[in-house]
């Protein structure tokens, strides 16, 4: 809609003063959009040519080029860091939930060792900002996927040495 469109924009300029403010505090908040963007399923192809509209679009509202390199640098910063958080978070966990099919889900998760298949069920780290595909499933609807999880999880899986049981990775 065209009230998302006009929310977008104003965040879009919002954030490319406030990286000039508070950088860290954007880092981190971008970082966090990112992974956002990542349960989406956002292609990454997109953020160049929306970089170049955005920044021809403040080019036909100002004389001032020193504003428009500004615009221009911090947009780019932040559409780097976003590209970056999306390849970075997007594993084949992320991939298989956003398709909602079990068997996408599976075959994911069966390359995964024992002792790490909670953790990749559970938990995504990019940077300082970490986002739970179970959770992401569960919210986004993807509820085959999260049923795939819940039993991928409660199964007792066993090599010489130890028994792996995801239930108290998941509570």
């Amino acid at each position: 809609s065209t009230t998302r469109l006009y929310w977008i924009a104003d965040k879009i300029v919002e954030m490319t003063i406030e990286m000039y403010r508070e950088p860290k505090k954007m880092v981190e908040d971008i970082s966090a959009l990112g992974l956002r963007h990542v349960g989406y399923a956002i292609p990454t192809e997109f953020f160049a040519p929306f970089v170049s509209g955005a920044v021809e679009v403040v080019r036909t509202m100002t004389t001032d080029e020193n504003a428009e390199d500004a615009f221009r640098w911090s947009l780019t910063l932040i559409s780097k860091i976003l590209v970056r958080t999306i390849l970075e978070g997007s594993t084949i966990v992320m991939k298989a939930i956003n398709t909602n099919q079990e068997k996408a889900l599976v075959k994911a998760i069966s390359v995964s060792p024992r002792g790490k298949r909670a953790l990749e069920l559970l938990n995504i780290t990019v940077g300082t900002q970490s986002i739970s595909p179970f959770y992401w499933s569960v919210d986004s609807g993807s509820l085959n996927c999260a049923r795939a999880m819940i039993r991928d999880l409660l199964t007792i899986r066993a090599d010489r040495d130890n028994y792996y049981y995801g239930c108290d990775d998941l509570f």
